[in-house]
């Protein structure tokens, strides 16, 4: 039981000038969802008779023929740069040979879009995403770091519209444009989650609530997204010790002997002591100097219980 999407297989596809679009990309997918799909080559949907994800359109700007089992499929299709033509949720695979039952109750408000983050408590790599690290996105020949593909240009646009060059730098600078700095092969470097944890922003729509007051900012501020800030350790500043006075009062002492006295030297000539020296107690009073807290001035540990994981940006 299998079917082909109408209007797609062996279709020649062209852009807005009326040309051919050489090499552009067919993604299919589960219905209103991002899990990719296997087409096939033939209609027995043999193994071994896959076409490559994504399918892959010829010199001409034609999608070859290709079959799916009987359901419904997402069909996005993209320019060789990656740049978005049509993006259709569900479409019917026609020509099934059995009962077809299609589920079109899925809220598409609920499905994860471009530029929505997601943490999970892994690392490595996650189809349909990026890793939040920091590195770059571009074309299939961008030379970008984290992945260079032409599946990267709708995040590529995305991060390019909605985030300075500060928070997501271009190489070489940006140009007019999200779409034109793609086909030019730069690269955009994507937020950089590493060791850092989600807060609110201070006023998201409301008025600024100063929570930030006194924190410390690397990049950006309290009401800009995607600003950086926060420390692991911090070093504790006589400043921040707690306003109390150490009070010294009535400390006692023993006045020295007259052997010990003879040795103190005054500008270089011993002191000379008339009377008899005894060992009563006597107050000192006026004392001045220093009072040592004990303190090494080791940074204080800033992190509250954590777990790992790894920050992921949808494509």
């Amino acid at each position: 039981m299998s079917g082909t999407l109408f209007g797609l297989g062996l279709s020649q596809q062209h852009d807005a000038n009326g040309q051919p679009m050489v090499g552009c990309l067919l993604y299919l997918y589960a219905a209103n969802t991002s899990t990719p799909v296997t087409a096939y080559k033939d209609v027995g949907l043999t193994v071994g008779q896959e076409h490559a994800w994504p399918i892959i359109a010829d010199a001409n700007g034609r999608i070859p023929a290709f079959w799916l089992a009987d359901s419904s499929y997402r069909a996005r299709l993209t320019d060789a740069n990656g740049i978005v033509q049509f993006d259709e949720l569900s479409v019917l695979a026609i020509g099934s040979s059995g009962a077809v039952t299609v589920d079109n109750t899925v809220d598409p408000n609920a499905l994860f879009t471009t530029g929505m983050p997601v943490w999970l408590p892994i690392s490595g790599l996650k189809a349909g995403f990026v890793r939040m690290n920091g590195r770059t996105i571009g074309s299939a020949t961008s030379g970008a770091t984290e992945r260079a593909n032409a599946d990267t240009s709708v995040l590529f646009a995305y991060a390019w519209n909605n985030y300075s060059d500060t928070i997501c730098p271009v190489t070489t600078g940006r140009g007019v444009s999200a779409v034109a700095d793609f086909a030019a092969n730069k690269q955009i470097g994507v937020i950089d989650m590493r060791g850092r944890g989600p807060f609110g922003l201070s006023d998201m729509g409301n008025t600024d609530a100063a929570t930030f007051t006194g924190a410390t900012f690397t990049t950006g501020d309290g009401v800009t997204a995607a600003s950086f800030g926060g420390l692991a350790s911090v070093v504790i500043a006589q400043a921040n010790l707690p306003n109390v006075a150490l009070n010294i009062s009535g400390i006692t002492g023993t006045v020295p002997m007259a052997a010990q006295l003879a040795n103190l030297q005054t500008g270089g000539a011993a002191i000379n002591y008339q009377g008899t020296i005894g060992t009563t107690p006597v107050t000192f009073g006026g004392l001045t100097g220093a009072v040592s807290l004990g303190g090494s001035g080791t940074a204080h540990n800033n992190m509250p219980p954590f777990i790992l994981g790894s920050w992921y940006w949808r494509l």
